[in-house]
């Protein structure tokens, strides 16, 4: 088994196990901004046990590598949007953000902590038991439920150990990235396969996919949907899936951090009928995603189609729309394009 030293010296054992950020409140709990996404110098400071000046010295001696995991400054008008966002009442120039998966990138590089030491050790304990378990092979009482757990096990092997493993050898290939890419297209659409023949075996084949999962979704509450968004990205690799609440979301009702560390805003709209989301949605959630600051990835989510101005904003900030066909399509098993690192 690896010691946990070794973290500290080799970059590419770190990219490996980038994704396991649970194992931060498995250690000791992480609190963060108000944002659900963020923690500052300080608070990561406090989470490890140690000085300011050495998070900041770690931050000089790793910078592109903490950038790459998140980690983030703001100034200007950036920063105000994220404190009126945040609620943060501070009258500083610039406010260092680091994102989980930055955290636990410190973790990794942070010599002089035990909560650091704790960390790596939990994390190398975690990957040893995952790598090394058996796979049980429970006796089915029939043909049927031995055929579904088998495929709910591939499927969840696939889904969170081959994907990800995949995603890191792209991460850090030249040579044979498109190979790599086009092998990860094919255990993405065996997975997809899998997917449907456990719906075959569940007993849905006597209703056209499709319609079953329309007459889903159609009968969800707008909390039922929100939560339902929530699971398929939990489903598709993302973690740190918060479903914020109503009263506080300030026009963002999602957020969550994808597979490769890029970070989430989502909006939810659950409208039945011949509604359609306006320009006026599309520009409250454009410029709530804006005032978060570097979101990676806003998704507009609804249950209906865009008008054309809310699409044509869409377009023009970046927001990737996903209107009612799309929808249906991701909820049947067909993973979302904007969540795959390429």
């Amino acid at each position: 088994m690896i010691n946990e030293t070794a973290l500290l010296e080799s970059k590419a054992l770190r990219n490996g196990v980038l994704e396991r950020t649970e194992v931060l409140d498995r250690v000791k709990a992480l609190s963060l901004l108000p944002d659900g996404m963020h923690v500052t110098t300080a608070m990561v400071a406090t989470y490890f046990g140690v000085g300011i000046k050495g998070i900041r010295s770690l931050v000089v001696d790793h910078r592109t590598e903490l950038e790459a995991n998140g980690y983030q400054v703001l100034t200007g008008p950036e920063l105000s949007s994220f404190k009126e966002l945040s609620g943060i009442q501070s009258h500083t120039a610039s406010l260092a953000l680091f994102s989980r998966r930055a955290v636990l990138n410190v973790a990794m590089l942070l010599r002089d902590s035990e909560v650091a030491r704790q960390v790596r050790t939990y994390l190398l304990d975690t990957e040893y038991m995952t790598r090394t378990q058996p796979v049980e092979n429970p006796v089915a009482t029939d043909a049927i439920s031995l055929d579904d757990r088998i495929d709910r096990r591939i499927t969840h092997i696939l889904g969170k150990t081959v994907v990800p493993m995949f995603n890191a050898l792209i991460a850090t290939s030249s040579e044979h990235r498109q190979e790599l890419i086009a092998l990860r297209e094919d255990i993405e659409n065996v997975e997809r396969k899998l997917c449907w023949h456990h719906r075959r075996l569940s007993g849905l084949e006597g209703e056209a996919p499709s319609e079953k999962v329309r007459a889903t979704i159609k009968a969800m509450t707008w909390q039922a949907f929100e939560h339902h968004v929530a699971d398929l990205l939990r489903r598709d690799g993302c973690t740190q899936v918060v479903v914020r609440q109503a009263r506080t979301d300030r026009g963002i009702d999602i957020t969550a951090c994808a597979a490769d560390g890029r970070t989430i805003a989502v909006q939810c709209k659950n409208r039945a009928g011949r509604w359609s989301v306006t320009s006026a949605d599309m520009q409250k959630f454009a410029g709530a995603a804006r005032a978060i600051t570097h979101v990676d990835i806003a998704l507009f989510v609804a249950t209906c189609n865009f008008s054309l101005e809310a699409q044509a904003i869409a377009d023009l900030s970046g927001v990737i729309t996903v209107n009612r066909d799309e929808l249906e399509a991701w909820s049947a098993g067909v993973r979302l394009k904007a969540l795959r690192q390429t």
